[in-house]
């Protein structure tokens, strides 16, 4: 097999929901086996699951139990919560040099970016829901973060 066919055929691959393929013509082999997920079911939570699609199948009560028990209290601050609308990585600014988007005490308007959350190598621009002043930063930067997870409290 050419180089050529090789890269055709990984792209191929790549593109199909095959999890793996092996051909063997005379002395060439090759074999292509596609990464597992680690994060299997993505439920509104406060706790990742890290666990292989087979035991998610085999006990999905001990999973959502174990979810349930690990939610964090209330925040105590008042104010209107604005939480997380996916799985990710929550971040501040967008950048390690650059200054955070807000924080405590900054006046924010409706529509205005407020974080980013990294899903899937994907940056994702959170934005403010209302108008409003940011009493609290609920999550530290670089911090995986959870669906529905509060981010911030807003007055």
């Amino acid at each position: 097999m050419e180089l050529k066919e090789i890269q055709e055929l990984i792209k191929m691959f790549d593109k199909s929901k095959l999890g793996e393929l092996s051909i063997e013509n005379g002395d060439f082999k090759l074999s292509l086996k596609t990464k597992e997920q680690e994060f299997v079911q993505m439920m509104p939570s406060t706790t990742m699951m890290a666990a292989p699609a087979p035991q998610m199948m085999a006990a999905p009560a001990p999973v959502a139990a174990a979810a349930t028990t690990a939610a964090p209290p209330a925040p105590a601050a008042a104010g209107t919560s604005i939480k997380s609308p996916m799985v990710g990585t929550f971040y501040r600014s967008a950048g390690p040099d650059k200054p955070p988007f807000v924080k405590p005490g900054d006046k924010v308007s409706k529509g205005q970016v407020i974080c980013i959350i990294e899903a899937m190598k994907l940056f994702n621009e959170i934005e403010a829901e209302m108008d409003g002043t940011i009493v609290k930063v609920l999550v530290d930067d670089a911090s995986p973060v959870e669906y529905d997870q509060p981010l911030f409290i807003i007055e």
